[in-house]
C-alpha cells in the first residue's frame, strides 16, 4: 500500500525544509501535536522514501562560483547512453529529460568561469550528443529545497 501523506506529513516537511536540525519537541508544538506523533511521522516519512534527511552544503564556502544550465541533443536510441555518461560527471549536479528540442538538460556546478569551457569540451567528447546548448548562470537569486 502506498503512504499517503496528509496535512500533518506537509507541516513537518515543512518545518524541517526551512530548518533540518529543528527538534521534534518544537515541531511538535508548532503544529499542536505531541513529539511522539512527529517522531514516528518522521520516521514513516523516512521509511516510506517521502523524507531524506542530508546535509546541504554552501557552494560558495566550498570554492564553487560558477555554474551553467546546458540542454543537449542527443541521437533518438542512445539517450540512455548519453544520460550514463554524463551521470559519471562530477560537476554535473542535475540531469533531466524534457520535452522540445533539446532531450536533456544538465546544471553544472563549477569553481571558475574557465572551468565551464572544460565541462563543455568533455561533453562534446560524448558520441551521443549532436548539439549543445550553453546557457550561463549569471546571479541565483532563489535556490530553495521547500515543496510545500
Amino acid at each position: 500500500m502506498k503512504y499517503e501523506i496528509d496535512e500533518l506529513d506537509r507541516g513537518i516537511i515543512q518545518h524541517l525544509s526551512k530548518d533540518g536540525r529543528m527538534s521534534f519537541t518544537e515541531i511538535a508544538a508548532n503544529l499542536n501535536v505531541t513529539e511522539k506523533t512527529v517522531r514516528l511521522r518522521y520516521k514513516n516519512l523516512l521509511d516510506n522514501g517521502i523524507l531524506e534527511v542530508v546535509g546541504i552544503i554552501n557552494p560558495i564556502a566550498l570554492g564553487i562560483k560558477s555554474g551553467a544550465i546546458i540542454q543537449l541533443k542527443a541521437m533518438p536510441n542512445s539517450i540512455k547512453k548519453a544520460i550514463e555518461l554524463l551521470k559519471s560527471f562530477r560537476e554535473i549536479r542535475y540531469i533531466t529529460l524534457t520535452t522540445g528540442e533539446y532531450s536533456l538538460l544538465v546544471q553544472i556546478a563549477v569553481p571558475e568561469h574557465d572551468d565551464i569551457t572544460e565541462v563543455l569540451l568533455k561533453i562534446n567528447e560524448i558520441p551521443y550528443i549532436t548539439d549543445v546548448n550553453l546557457i550561463v548562470q549569471m546571479e541565483v537569486y532563489k535556490n530553495t529545497f521547500e515543496y510545500f
